[in-house]
């Protein structure tokens, strides 16, 4: 693991680049209503009852991660929240992502999760954030 001199984030790649603290959680977290943050604290909360998870802010969105990253909010919205999955491979038998898209030049499949209440963070999508979470704790 490499941990960044300046903002003491840790990552299984040397150098890695990254936003370096160009962005704290409260610079995406301001503003929002008290639905929406509920929302993203209970997201947050289902995945430490998976294991402990980190909150990387960066320059567009808000990353989660285990020994990598795992997800990412890339969107609060009015009542909503945006959630990405990055996965090596493609789900298509599921019923919660309404979309999803493999990453230009890679074998990432970002699968698109949007979430407006709590109970959609039900067992398919618990399934899905374990072995999002899985994956990104099999790195090392």
């Amino acid at each position: 693991m490499w941990t960044c001199p300046l903002c003491h984030q840790q990552f299984v790649n040397t150098n890695q680049v990254h936003s370096c603290g160009d962005k704290v959680l409260g610079d995406f977290l301001g503003n929002k209503s008290e639905r929406v943050l509920e929302l993203f604290w209970h997201f947050i909360e289902q995945y430490q009852s998976i294991g402990p998870v980190t909150i990387h802010p960066t320059k567009s969105m808000i990353a989660l991660a285990a020994i990598t990253r795992i997800a990412y909010v890339t969107r609060l919205g009015r009542d909503f929240v945006d959630i990405v999955f990055p996965f090596q491979q493609r789900y298509d038998d599921n019923l919660c992502f309404h979309k999803i898209a493999q990453v230009p030049g890679t074998s990432q499949y970002n699968h698109h999760l949007r979430i407006t209440d709590k109970a959609d963070i039900n067992a398919e999508v618990k399934r899905f954030m374990k072995m999002a979470y899985k994956e990104g704790s099999d790195k090392i």
